[in-house]
């Protein structure tokens, strides 16, 4: 195209010499004929574009159609497999859970004749160790320091055993798997010492190494002590407990002083609380530091809280209780007037709190009557109730 030989300036001045132009129309139909130009376009263009689309999806889904048709009993086949491996997947999943959480295992489900495949809710958990838990293997009971130092929660579990294994082997073989940090708990296992039966045995040797850490501090000092005395007090008939440090006679524990010995006392007669660890919405049954003279007194004070320990009063949910007397190493409760009696896990934590302590008192039996309700989770209040063997069941192995 030839360059056009006019400035810039010239067309300007150029038009601005031609006669002025006026369109007389109204606005608005110069602005309805410019939208019925768009409508007219667009209902020309949507429908080809409708048709082009349905052709394309046409072309693409018929040969997969044709193929669904002869593999649609391949696929369904293929999702009740998915859907088989996905429910095994959560029942071993429930399974676990149930462990590490003490709930009930397979075995005694079937016996007290829930269905196989029902697993067992939170509202229903028993979190102790009953006599038909144990079976052919062997009750481990460790005593273990709350976050602050101040009491021993007990930690009970069930390990396999043979019949040349002593409850020491197995103490010794085990405590490294605790799980403390994981349940709430201070990380204090495996003990620093070496513990072995003496030949007469009737005696335990604790011996510690020279830079064990058992005398830095009261606190930790007396949780050692403790712990020594109440784990082998739960788990053996030994009474006398002789310590070492590499070898050599006594252990400083500096309030303490050099220690050579103690002296193994099963300690009972206390009253079961709740202790609520961080995050955790069942509780540990926990004793209580006061010994009470009677079972009474012990389940007057099971009624409120012991705040300054962290532990709950864990007799609420049953209150109100109408009588309690003794028969035969039997504890026997009244509800009669109770119509606040729940089928829910604090009653369910509460009632085994009362177990705990019939059992800590030399009990045997519970025995409930004038119960509103029948069933309390997974125990029969129409029936007397064995106490447990022991308290808190975790699964370490």
């Amino acid at each position: 195209m030839k360059k056009s030989e006019w400035s810039d300036r010239e067309l300007e001045e150029l038009l601005m010499q031609m006669p002025k132009i006026k369109d007389h129309r109204n606005p608005r139909d110069i602005y309805q004929n410019l939208s019925l130009k768009r409508r007219k376009t667009k209902s020309w263009l949507l429908p080809s574009l409708a048709t082009a689309a349905a052709l394309l999806l046409f072309f693409i889904l018929v040969p997969k159609l044709m193929d669904g048709a002869h593999s649609s009993s391949d696929k369904q086949a293929e999702i009740t497999s998915f859907n088989t491996e996905i429910k095994d997947a959560d029942q071993k999943k429930n399974s676990t859970f149930a462990m590490d959480k003490g709930e009930p295992s397979s075995k005694e489900k079937a016996q007290s004749g829930t269905p196989k495949n029902e697993v067992m809710t939170a509202s229903t958990v028993k979190t102790a160790i009953y006599a038909d838990d144990v079976g052919n293997g062997k009750v481990l009971t460790y005593w273990i320091p709350d976050p602050q130092g101040q009491i021993l929660i007990p930690v009970s579990t069930v390990v396999t055993t043979s019949d040349n294994e002593s409850w020491l082997t197995l103490y010794n073989e085990n405590m490294a798997n605790l799980k403390e940090e994981e349940w709430g708990l201070t990380d204090f296992y495996p003990l620093n010492v070496t513990m072995s039966v003496n030949s007469d045995h009737t005696t335990i040797q604790v011996d510690a190494p020279l830079n064990h850490q058992y005398g830095q501090g009261s606190t930790n000092e007396t949780n050692f002590i403790n712990v020594i005395n109440k784990d082998i007090s739960s788990n053996s008939d030994i009474k006398k407990v002789k310590f070492s440090t590499n070898g050599e006679p006594g252990i400083e524990l500096g309030n303490f002083g050099n220690k050579q010995e103690i002296d193994i006392n099963a300690v009972k007669n206390h009253g079961y609380f709740f202790y609520y660890p961080t995050g955790s919405d069942v509780p540990f049954l926990t004793p209580s530091t006061t010994i009470y003279t009677d079972i009474n007194k012990a389940l007057d004070a099971m009624k409120t809280d012991q705040t300054e320990l962290g532990l709950t009063g864990s007799l609420s949910p049953l209150l109100p209780i109408s009588g309690v007397s003794i028969t035969d190493k039997t504890l026997v409760l009244s509800f009669k007037g109770n119509t606040t009696l729940q089928n829910n896990q604090m009653t369910v934590s509460a009632f085994e709190a009362l177990l705990l302590t019939a059992k800590d008192f030399g009990l045997e039996k519970v025995v409930v009557k004038d119960s509103p309700i029948l069933q309390l989770g997974p125990f029969d209040l129409t029936k007397e109730n064995q106490v447990p063997v022991a308290p808190n069941l975790r699964s370490i192995q």
